[in-house]
């Protein structure tokens, strides 16, 4: 699979005192098609740096942030990055599950104007665990229309949480699968502490029968140029289970 890609890389130190160490703090914007992109932001966790991807498409109306970067050096730098880059403001953004590299900047975002969306239930896991909350709730499958650009949101299951959903554009065949969906390069599931790994295979098959032909396949984490990455995470899965019994 070919893929035209232009690299924004913003880069900045911030010296912190954290088990002795310095934590980089870092924002990757990566275009996928003319206007479409994958943003990455990363994370320390002990002396390992994890990323996450996530992902904006620009309209004729502004621009659509689905997701949010890990920590609060990043939001103000895609802000900046993406009205540098297109001359256009984030009007939107929607969140694909209840977890802090997903939902954290909401909070920001609202303060900017920036209308947040999540699911009821994401909604309602935010509450629990006291996390940043979406102005407007959606009651089930969603279709938007913005600008030009029209995309739905669709909840086929439970899996890495239970609130889970995923992101479909139908023109461009581009399916934002988030954290739902396991990288190329993933060795194993990761983080399962809110999986549901019986109904994880059945939500990435009624993902794979709805969404076909997909172009590109976004996932919230590693790599995500591979178009294998439905039936990876269902060996993955397979694997898991087997160690389980």
């Amino acid at each position: 699979m070919k893929i035209k890609i232009s690299k924004l890389i913003i880069f900045m130190l911030l010296s912190t005192i954290a088990i002795g160490q310095t934590i980089k703090n870092e924002l990757k914007i990566t275009q996928v098609t003319p206007n479409f992109y994958v943003y990455s932001s990363y994370k320390m966790f002990g002396t390992k740096k994890q990323d996450a991807n996530a992902m904006y498409v620009v309209t004729s109306k502004g621009v659509v942030i689905f997701d949010s970067p890990w920590d609060d050096f990043s939001y103000q730098s895609l802000l900046d990055s993406i009205e540098l880059r297109h001359h256009k403001k984030v009007i939107l953004a929607i969140a694909t599950h209840s977890h802090e590299d997903r939902t954290s900047g909401f909070d920001f975002y609202k303060q900017n104007g920036i209308k947040t969306y999540t699911t009821k239930l994401t909604d309602k896991i935010s509450i629990k665990k006291k996390q940043p909350r979406a102005q407007f709730l959606m009651s089930k499958d969603t279709i938007f229309n913005v600008g030009d650009t029209s995309f739905e949101t669709y909840f086929a299951g439970a899996g890495h949480t239970k609130d889970n959903i995923v992101i479909w554009f139908n023109k461009e065949k581009i399916l934002y699968g988030g954290c739902l969906v396991k990288s190329i390069d993933a060795p194993d599931l990761e983080y399962v502490g809110e999986a549901n790994i019986k109904e994880w295979p059945k939500t990435i098959r009624k993902v794979q029968s709805k969404f076909q032909n997909p172009n590109y396949i976004i996932t919230g984490h590693h790599d995500w140029t591979s178009l294998r990455v439905l039936d990876h995470t269902l060996d993955l899965l397979k694997l898991y289970n087997n160690k389980s019994k």
